[in-house]
């Protein structure tokens, strides 16, 4: 847990300037802590599924209002998206989730702990191949759309966009490719497998990226998510089937 005598750390280059939040400190003693190299998350692994309680954070504005847990995620995976490992402190993360750091302990016990949360990409995989191969693509669009709505963020983009450190990245893109490439990569069936799972999982990151860079005003931003659909997962549905 965080220190009263904090020191202030510098943030890294945003890629996200709402995430950037220059009062952020790092705390002097997890500071000298590494990152985590694996191993499952600890309570409250699982992603950004609800809980039963019923504290609240705050969100944004008209949004209204997420659990504290969703909030707590949501918050984390910006932080460490945005920062290394070392300048993420729980102090930090609850201020941006609207909570308390005992909550943040109650939920989730260590900082360790809620980092392997957020490098956890099996929920988001579990929804998005959830689906029979031969709409899987149309799926896949549609359940991405959805995702991005419900995490107010893209579920998969932090591994592109990570600054942490290359140990930190290294375990992000680790992640990635084991719960979500090589999960893909087992229900395909033909040829090139892996290849085209590979060229799924790029089509998915280059429609959040897309999505991301194109609001509030692009194109992109007031089509309809089946209109969405009609255009981009014939693409990714070619991949899937292999022809």
């Amino acid at each position: 847990m965080s220190t009263a005598d904090e020191t202030v750390s510098p943030a890294t280059a945003a890629t996200d300037a709402s995430a950037t939040d220059a009062s952020e400190q790092a705390d002097p003693v997890e500071a000298r802590r590494s990152p985590p190299h694996g191993g499952e998350s600890g309570p409250g692994a699982g992603g950004s599924g609800r809980e039963e309680g019923q504290e609240t954070g705050r969100s944004g504005g008209e949004e209204g209002q997420e659990t504290g847990r969703d909030a707590i995620i949501r918050a984390a995976r910006r932080a460490f998206t945005l920062r290394p490992y070392a300048e993420v402190t729980m102090r930090g993360i609850a201020a941006k989730a609207g909570v308390s750091p005992s909550l943040i302990v109650k939920r989730f016990g260590t900082k360790e702990a809620l980092f392997n949360t957020v490098v956890d990409f099996r929920p988001a995989a579990a929804e998005l191949f959830g689906a029979p191969l031969p709409g899987l693509g149309r799926h896949l669009v549609l359940t991405m759309v959805d995702l991005r709505d419900r995490f107010r963020g893209d579920p998969l983009l932090r591994v592109v966009f990570s600054l942490g450190i290359e140990d930190e990245r290294t375990l992000l893109r680790s992640r990635f490719r084991e719960q979500v490439t090589d999960r893909l990569t087992g229900l395909l069936t033909g040829p090139d497998a892996r290849l085209r799972a590979e060229l799924v999982a790029g089509q998915l990151l280059g429609l959040g990226a897309t999505l991301s860079l194109h609001r509030p005003d692009g194109a992109t931003a007031h089509a309809g998510t089946e209109r969405l659909a009609d255009l981009y997962a014939p693409g990714i549905q070619r991949l899937v089937d292999g022809d």
